[in-house]
């Protein structure tokens, strides 16, 4: 019993860890952040992070992994069954697709600064999660159109869905859009961004 409540605490406080370098890494990106600052939005002391993760290096590439997979990993299984037409996979990617980046708004900022910060790093993530410019969805697209390069097809896709959340602090306050307004334009993405592709590919 003792052993299960020290499991679940040991735990906890690793989530906990992870949480606040979500948050820190997303704020700040990598190289501004100080394993003191994740230890303070944690609410932990510093040597406790020291003792589970040994390093912000360390901490971030689990972070980064896990960023990495909901983003692109999220949608691997749609995008390689090919017992689904093209249609109904830009119907349910876009839905399932927004709905995840909804739950998760600082996703695609976190993962864009590091792009840009260590393209490589980020690049050998992506080839660890398999390639998705190979995947079905994308033969399928280049079947549907051959005078467009199916890569472009996918980068518009991709690009409609995730291009509202990169841009929020200015669509709230250039508009100015309510929350709840930005919410329901994300819901009408989920049927205008599929009507859009179709669109593209007559």
């Amino acid at each position: 019993m003792e052993e299960q409540v020290k499991a679940e605490n040991n735990l906890s406080t690793e989530e906990k860890f992870k949480e606040a370098a979500r948050i820190v890494f997303t704020k700040k990106g990598y190289a501004a952040t100080k394993t003191r600052d994740i230890a303070e939005e944690a609410g932990l002391n510093l040597a406790l992070l020291n003792y589970y993760f040994r390093s912000k290096e360390k901490l971030f590439e689990i972070v980064m992994i896990e960023k990495v997979k909901q983003l692109f990993s999220f949608i691997a299984p749609a995008l390689n069954n090919q017992e689904t037409s093209l249609d109904e996979k830009l119907e349910l990617i876009a839905v399932s697709y927004i709905d995840m980046l909804i739950a998760n708004p600082d996703l695609p900022l976190f993962v864009l600064s590091e792009i840009r910060n260590n393209p490589e790093r980020f690049g050998k993530m992506v080839q660890a999660n398999g390639s998705i410019l190979r995947s079905y969805f994308v033969k399928q697209l280049g079947e549907k159109n051959k005078n467009i390069n199916p890569v472009q097809l996918f980068l518009n896709f991709l690009g409609m869905m995730v291009f509202p959340f990169v841009a929020k602090p200015v669509i709230l306050t250039a508009g100015p859009v309510s929350e709840d307004a930005y919410i329901q334009m994300l819901e009408e993405r989920k049927i205008l961004i599929p009507k859009w592709m179709k669109m593209m590919l007559e």
